[in-house]
């Protein structure tokens, strides 16, 4: 299963995108509404999570999370005790952490970024504490984490995660699908 957290304020292209590419690709996707099940986005469009947090826990079936960005959405992720310890549930078992434009900053606080190669946002680099900040990628993968640098990378991102988790060669079928390719 993949969890796709939503705060109020999410960005909706960098948490749906994702949910839709996995979802053709016929994993199990679930969101995850932070504070209530009905979330709005930071345009004003409103989601019915599958999910409560207070309902939501981590886990053996986890396989990755995503965290998408936005304001205040980021900062409505970040203060969440269930999401901050879903974040710790993957790190300690490497489960994939994806968190999309102003979400890698999550990662950069928790020190979950030491030593790794990472991008984000315009403007939120300094953000990445101990990342090798990548600036001309759409999206960038080290280990088990995937980071994006905004709405514009959202179906890269989507990309990244689709490969990770199943292979480069399902990216090209979907991207065929998509007619990207």
């Amino acid at each position: 299963m993949i969890a796709v957290f939503l705060a109020d304020g999410f960005e909706e292209i960098e948490a749906l995108t994702p949910v839709d590419c996995l979802r053709r690709c016929e994993k199990k996707v679930v969101t995850v509404g932070v504070g209530g099940q009905v979330v709005r986005g930071s345009h004003g469009i409103k989601v019915v999570a599958d999910y409560e947090d207070i309902e939501f826990a981590p886990g053996d079936d986890l396989e990755a999370i995503i965290l998408p960005g936005g304001m205040p959405g980021t900062l409505n992720l970040e203060k969440n005790e269930t999401v901050q310890y879903t974040i710790d549930f993957c790190a300690q078992r490497g489960i994939l952490i994806a968190a999309i434009c102003a979400a890698p900053s999550i990662l950069g606080h928790k020190g979950l970024l030491n030593g790794k190669k990472a991008t984000c946002y315009i403007g939120f680099e300094d953000q990445l504490s101990g990342a090798e900040v990548i600036t001309d990628a759409a999206a960038v993968t080290d280990g088990n984490i995937i980071t994006a640098c905004g709405m514009g990378a959202a179906l890269e991102f989507s990309c990244e995660i689709v490969k990770k988790l199943i292979s480069k060669e399902r990216v090209d079928t979907l991207l065929k699908a998509l007619n990207k390719k």
